[in-house]
């Protein structure tokens, strides 16, 4: 394989939220916005077949609907429609970059957004846009992970990326623990046995059933999603393959 030759002919990038926040306590960072859509519009320029999921806790997380007094419905609905903001955002962002992008979403909202259609979604990648999927799966109680390994599996992605602040899975929370220790690659079922908090489980057990490889890297290193589609040894691969810990 040549130098600049992608690993990967399509793949599905999970994108959090929280990612867009940069150094903020909340809503989008327009640096970590402009920085993000320059990474994804390096590796369109590579042929890349690019469809990327985004969360919405920057504005609002479902999971937190108690504090509102909030029902979890609704509440997951509300988060719905942040991740479609975050969608649109983006959107903008790489269209200002010259990357031609569609913004699909899993609830009707013609008027703002097309609807995620397969044939679609297929259709606008085979022609080199990126497609933005908001809206989760569209329905309470499923998490934007889950909605990522559902949607890359509809697509027929080669893999799922899944973005983070850290460099991959650890044994331990590495952000609280200084002796943790950082795997290369796991199973899916070790993820699920040893409950490795790195995504949502009924995404690792979807991902899982349909041989779906997983890449955990760090979102915060510069040009690290190009690395990850250019060669292997970035983050951790989950897979159905040995367990090989650092």
């Amino acid at each position: 394989m040549a130098p600049n030759e992608p690993r990967f002919k399509r793949i599905l990038l999970k994108l959090s939220g929280e990612a867009l926040m940069g150094g903020n306590a909340f809503g989008i960072d327009p640096g970590v916005l402009k920085t993000v859509a320059k990474e994804v519009h390096s590796i369109q320029k590579l042929g890349v077949q690019v469809a990327i999921v985004i969360g919405g806790g920057n504005i609002f997380r479902g999971l937190k609907s108690a504090e509102y007094g909030i029902g979890r419905v609704p509440a997951d609905q509300m988060g719905m429609l942040a991740t479609v903001i975050n969608a649109i955002a983006l959107g903008e962002a790489l269209g200002n970059l010259g990357s031609e992008y569609r913004v699909m979403s899993a609830i009707d909202m013609n008027k703002i957004t097309e609807p995620y259609i397969r044939g679609r979604a297929l259709h606008h990648l085979e022609r080199g846009r990126i497609v933005i999927l908001g809206a989760g799966t569209g329905n309470p109680f499923f998490s934007t992970d889950t909605a990522a390994a559902l949607r890359a599996m509809e697509i027929g992605a080669e893999v799922l990326l899944k973005a983070t602040k850290v460099d991959g899975v650890y044994n331990t929370d590495p952000e609280k623990s200084p002796d943790a220790k950082p795997f290369t690659r796991l199973t899916y079922q070790e993820v699920i046995d040893r409950n490795l908090q790195v995504m949502d489980m009924t995404a690792v057990a979807l991902a899982m059933g349909q041989s779906l490889p997983i890449i955990v890297f760090n979102l915060r290193k510069r040009d690290n999603i190009r690395k990850v589609i250019l060669s292997e040894g970035i983050g951790t691969l989950i897979s159905g393959g040995t367990r090989d810990e650092r």
